[in-house]
């Protein structure tokens, strides 16, 4: 099938925040290609939609969400752990949608704790759902995408870097019109994960903003210029107010009139030196491999 309307693959789009960037992508023009691990029989659930940030939210669901709606979606199963798999996800948005415009990766594990009290397992987990499926994810698209966008909130260093050694990729091979943007909320956000987090801490739901903020704000990206974009390392809050305009918050507080706790620096590190542009003589060790 091919489509007349932009493409987005939304990777980590069963509940929370990927829903929502899906759903939201939908309603502004795009064909929708939903991915995750989670599925269901959309048909049979009841109540629908489901609660967004519980279990019986899915990829079919989310799917069925947007098709009620008018929009158009696909969904397609992955494990982005599975290099195969998420090759399969991509190559399966080209079939069923022609094309790839967008693609969001918003998969992540998380883990609140200390170093002594992470067991390894856990932080294996993490670094092969956060950066390591990102890249594989990356691999996979970069034959056939036109613009990408990195969304993830945990594994935040190695993930900012590969955001800024894949924009600088970009600018050197002169691919203009290509970006990759990592972003991350400024405050907590409702999710499966703050759900979670309620059930131990009810008061802490005045510090939660509406999934809507993020979304804003992975939208205020798209209709950015890409070279402005391409290697921003950014905060939603920040982003809509530096490039939207956006100056009144209060309408994505999940507790209205409340004034949600900042969890993230006013500045994120910077990635880069001041000699990065001074190549020197550039290396290409797939070019040597196959001269040997």
């Amino acid at each position: 099938m091919t489509t007349s309307k932009p493409v987005a693959l939304v990777v980590g789009a069963s509940r929370g925040l990927g829903r929502q960037i899906a759903i939201d992508l939908a309603k502004t023009g795009y064909t929708v290609v939903v991915a995750a691990k989670t599925t269901s029989n959309a048909e049979d659930t009841v109540p629908f939609p489901p609660d967004p940030n519980s279990s019986k939210s899915t990829i079919n669901t989310v799917a069925r969400e947007i098709t009620d709606a008018g929009g158009t979606a696909f969904c397609v199963q992955v494990d982005v752990r599975d290099v195969a798999q998420v090759e399969n996800m991509v190559s399966e948005t080209v079939r069923l949608a022609g094309r790839l415009d967008v693609l969001v990766y918003n998969s992540g594990a998380i883990w609140w704790s200390s170093v002594a009290n992470t067991p390894t397992k856990r932080f294996q987990l993490m670094q092969r759902v956060n950066p390591d499926g990102l890249y594989a994810t990356v691999q996979a698209a970069l034959p056939v995408f036109e613009r990408f966008f990195s969304l993830r909130r945990t594994g935040k260093v190695a993930m900012s870097v590969l955001t800024r050694g894949l924009a600088m990729d970009f600018v050197r091979e002169g691919h203009k019109d290509m970006a990759i943007t990592s972003l991350w909320p400024a405050t907590s956000t409702e999710s499966a994960a703050t759900e979670v987090t309620l059930k131990n801490s009810p008061r802490s739901k005045a510090d939660l903003r509406k999934a809507t903020v993020f979304s804003d704000a992975v939208q205020g990206i798209l209709k950015t210029p890409a070279e402005t974009v391409n290697g921003l390392l950014a905060l939603d809050e920040d982003f809509l107010r530096k490039y939207c305009g956006v100056t009144d918050f209060a309408k994505y507080a999940v507790v209205p009139g409340s004034n949600p706790r900042r969890i993230m620096p006013k500045e994120l590190p910077v990635l880069e030196v001041a000699e990065q542009d001074d190549e020197g003589m550039r290396m290409d060790s797939t070019k040597m491999r196959s001269k040997l």
